[in-house]
């Protein structure tokens, strides 16, 4: 069956608001897609009605088995997108999520399969993020956030939660990136920043931008 790309849009939303387990509640989904709560009411009771939904009264809704499986395969589309305008068209990586945004809804599994391979099934894209198999799996990594490792320990950054714009173009200023090798030499108990060594260089970050790099030791 295909989908819209508004239902779409929708199953992906709840998928990434569930990923800490639990039920979502319309707010949060009205919040995350930037629209009305009565819209998403609305979107929910449709996606309910075809099975995608879980619905616990006065508690929220889950995505069912098929909800997450097709959830899953739009994330898949969006990284490997992201990936393919990162490393084939060397576009920023503060450019791609726009655009995945649009591509994600080209939903041969043919182009996308083809897609994967011809780029070497990679396990990430260009922020970090797990790109899912064509069967939904996807590699945990083991990373950390960049707060929890402790001084003078070798690590490389594998992931960046926080994706906005401003954020990536701090990190990119700073030349902090994904595969970027850092120490954290000084913890500042005043705003709790950090003072990370990269190469031979300080770099001072807040602590709200260290939560969200997470990083892997050496």
């Amino acid at each position: 069956m295909n989908y819209s790309s508004s239902e779409e849009n929708y199953l992906k939303a709840i998928y990434h608001l569930q990923e800490g387990g639990g039920t979502v509640g319309t707010n949060a989904v009205a919040e995350k897609l930037n629209t009305k709560a009565a819209s998403v009411t609305d979107m929910m009771k449709k996606l309910s009605a075809k099975g995608l939904l879980h619905y616990t009264p006065y508690y929220g809704f889950s995505l069912s088995n098929e909800g997450r499986k097709i959830a899953l395969s739009v994330v898949r589309r969006h990284r490997l997108w992201e990936y393919f305008l990162a490393n084939r068209l060397q576009f920023d990586w503060k450019e791609v999520h726009s655009i995945a945004e649009e591509l994600e809804h080209v939903s041969s599994k043919k182009l996308i399969d083809k897609l994967d391979e011809y780029l070497g099934y990679p396990q990430t894209d260009p922020h970090g993020d797990p790109i899912p198999d064509s069967k939904g799996r996807m590699t945990q990594s083991g990373a950390i956030p960049l707060t929890e490792l402790g001084l003078n320990l070798s690590a490389t950054i594998l992931q960046v939660t926080n994706q906005s714009d401003e954020i990536l173009e701090h990190l990119k200023d700073k030349q902090l990136q994904i595969g970027t090798l850092l120490e954290v030499k000084k913890l500042h108990s005043f705003d709790r920043s950090l003072d990370v060594k990269r190469k031979n260089k300080i770099v001072t970050i807040t602590h709200e931008l260290a939560k969200s790099l997470l990083v892997k030791i050496n």
